[in-house]
């Protein structure tokens, strides 16, 4: 297996031999804030636009034809459509390709309901970002902070707000039904393109209607991350936080958030000045990079954490590449 590792000044390509070895380095000094692999193909995206490697990363070059905002925050790739890829950016961007990343489009109609409601980030002057993409077959969502949740019916071709979202990049007490503006990333369970997962700044968000309406699932706190188990819906890991960086840990339910436990098996608490950034699952582990650049691994069944590539400073996200 080979693990990517995107970090605040490279890219890092490691390959499982007992333990994880790093075995090549590249795009030295790029701040890379995302990364995808599909069919041996790299992506990456850094605060300067984005890179294609063919060959496991040993060569880039630039894929920016019709990107007109560079700093990419997420990637996606559709996973029933190859050479379907799409760009979250900051400010707030919906970049799509059909041709593996050669040429890009930007969803005019994202643009708009960003600059209509004026969406906006609390640690940038940029009007918000998108933050995370999740796909099941015609259905799409994106994480938008500080915006909402959009919802695109064909597949990410084009995007509107999710019903159970408003748009108004407020932080306040949703109403009843609407989730929280402030969203932080979304996932979709693998059974439905209508159980929808969401961390935000209030709290951890489900909905089953396909985000028609939302429901607050735990109330902890600030949490950016969150992982359903695709075998089972009603076990989920989240990464809450008492604040933004402070105090934070790792909760699961395995009862459909009836019910919360700490798993943090393997990990050193507290974490006074982070928490979970990411989960994503590779193999049959899931990772979690944190918010001070460590990265962990888990297997699901039984949660105990273990690190990975302690040497690896500043992770902002990681992938598997795979080859067709």
């Amino acid at each position: 297996m080979t693990l990517i590792l995107a970090t605040h000044d490279q890219l890092v390509v490691a390959e499982w031999k007992g333990d994880w070895q790093i075995v090549r380095r590249a795009l030295p000094g790029m701040n890379v804030t995302a990364v995808m692999a599909r069919e041996g193909v790299i992506i990456a995206g850094t605060t300067e636009g984005l890179f294609r490697s063919g060959d496991g990363g040993e060569h880039w070059e630039a894929i920016n034809h019709g990107l007109t905002h560079p700093h990419i925050r997420w990637l996606a790739f559709h996973p029933q459509i190859s050479d379907f890829e799409l760009a979250g950016t900051e400010p707030t961007g919906v970049f799509i390709s059909r041709d593996g990343g050669d040429s890009w489009r930007a969803c005019e109609e994202v643009a708009a309901l960003r600059d209509q409601f004026k969406w906006w980030l609390p640690y940038s002057p940029e009007a918000g970002c998108v933050r995370g993409f999740a796909i099941h077959g015609q259905r799409a969502y994106a994480a938008v902070e500080v915006g909402g949740v959009l919802r695109s019916e064909d597949g990410g071709q084009t995007w509107g707000m999710a019903p159970g979202s408003d748009g108004e990049p407020a932080f306040r007490e949703p109403r009843p039904g609407f989730i929280h503006a402030d969203v932080h990333s979304v996932e979709v369970h693998p059974a439905s393109a209508d159980w929808l997962f969401a961390p935000t700044n209030a709290g951890f968000y489900r909905s089953l209607d396909g985000g028609v309406t939302f429901e607050r699932i735990n109330r902890y706190g600030y949490t950016r991350a969150c992982w359903p188990d695709p075998a089972d819906a009603r076990h989920i890991l989240i990464g809450p936080a008492r604040g933004v960086d402070s105090d934070g840990t790792v909760l699961e339910t395995r009862d459909g958030g009836e019910t919360w436990l700490e798993a943090t098996t393997g990990l050193t608490m507290p974490w006074p000045h982070h928490m979970v950034e990411r989960f994503t699952p590779i193999g049959d582990e899931v990772f979690a990079v944190l918010s001070n650049g460590e990265v962990f691994s888990t297997r699901t069944e039984t949660i105990a954490w273990k690190p990975v590539l302690p040497e690896v400073k500043g992770v902002k996200a990681v992938c598997q590449v795979t080859v067709s």
